[in-house]
């Protein structure tokens, strides 16, 4: 059936070992990121396979998820919790990041409670403004934590405002890991310098003794950085694949023909004229993926434009197309993220895609 995804274990287990073997060379953990395929329980075998000890999650329900089909974890909370769910949080979490000293008081309490010791990480904000208390306050804000019960702190990139880590923000960290310990008495034993962005930093050596955690997800799904706009050359992009069918090839204008207003998503599309052009629609939309995110394995094909069940294809240069024929993509993450969460999108696992 399709629209479906085809999902390369082999080639994700792959992936992840050789992030994983990179950052051990600088003494860094890997935390791997499932929440890009809904906690997939068998996408979460294949990380740890590869050596990644804790997980990183998001949602809780994407946790009980695994822990159903026997993954135990460790987890971490990637997101900060809310208050609604944070005694179940507890509960199956081992890991947690917050940003205020109250629910870092309560995480502490319900943890005592339940008779776990869940390490807690205060979020600092180093300018990507997404979570965090902001880097200036830090000091002042986690000062008025417990010391024993925080256990680290971490930042983000990209994800919000596309900030790329450079050494001076790992050195602010850093500065304020040493603050706390020095005038606050704090141990702060993890530094999770954040996602695949920090990658390219890894690389380049510009990651300072001292960061000792990473959290990384669209590296080892898919091989790529988009905050970086790369394909990663040492990773697999052949690693999920979406696999559509076509319903109908037509000869067409290249532009929409009338008074035109917003497309049914609000979106003014542009449109360039080529003349009449060979356009094959298949079943899949926005409502199951990205559609800026699809990648046409084959390169005489042509992503234009997409509703929310349909996605139109410029077919012109590919050669013979007839409804029935399937095509195949790569992904972005903002695409693999919908292709998961889809229950329209039938999800196959392959040895080799």
């Amino acid at each position: 059936m399709y629209p479906r995804v085809l999902i390369n274990l082999k080639e994700i287990e792959e992936n992840a070992r050789k992030v994983v073997q990179m950052a051990g060379k600088r003494g860094i953990e890997i935390v791997g990121v499932t929440k890009v395929t809904l906690g997939d329980p068998k996408f979460a075998e294949a990380l740890k396979r590869a050596g990644i000890k804790i997980l990183g999650e998001s949602r809780l329900k994407n946790v009980l998820r695994m822990k159903k089909e026997g993954i135990e974890g460790p987890f971490m909370l990637l997101r900060l919790p809310m208050m609604s769910e944070l005694i179940e949080d507890v509960k199956h979490f081992d890991y947690i990041m917050v940003s205020d000293p109250r629910v870092a008081q309560m995480v502490e309490e319900l943890s005592k409670e339940a008779g776990r010791n869940v390490k807690i990480i205060y979020m600092i904000d180093v300018g990507d403004l997404r979570e965090g208390v902001w880097y200036e306050k830090a000091v002042e804000e986690i000062s008025q934590c417990n010391p024993s019960s925080i256990s680290g702190i971490g930042t983000n990139f990209g994800c919000y405002g596309g900030i790329i880590p450079t050494k001076e923000k790992f050195e602010m960290l850093l500065s304020i890991k040493e603050k706390l310990e020095k005038e606050h008495g704090f141990n702060i034993e993890i530094v999770s310098g954040g996602n695949t962005p920090t990658l390219l930093a890894l690389e380049s050596g510009e990651i300072p003794e001292g960061v000792n955690q990473l959290r990384i997800g669209e590296a080892i799904a898919l091989g790529r950085d988009i905050t970086n706009n790369r394909v990663i050359d040492w990773l697999s992009q052949d690693t999920f694949i979406v696999e559509a069918e076509v319903i109908e090839v037509k000869e067409k204008p290249s532009i929409p023909v009338g008074k035109r207003g917003l497309d049914v998503f609000g979106r003014k599309v542009e449109f360039v004229d080529r003349g009449i052009r060979r356009r094959a629609i298949c079943a899949l939309g926005e409502q199951d993926i990205d559609s800026r995110g699809l990648i046409p394995v084959d390169k005489e094909v042509e992503v234009l434009h997409a509703s929310s069940d349909h996605i139109v294809l410029d077919v012109t240069e590919y050669g013979d197309v007839k409804v029935g024929d399937v095509f195949r993509f790569r992904m972005t993450y903002s695409c693999l993220l919908k292709a998961m969460t889809s229950p329209f999108v039938e999800k196959r696992y392959e040895p080799s895609i």
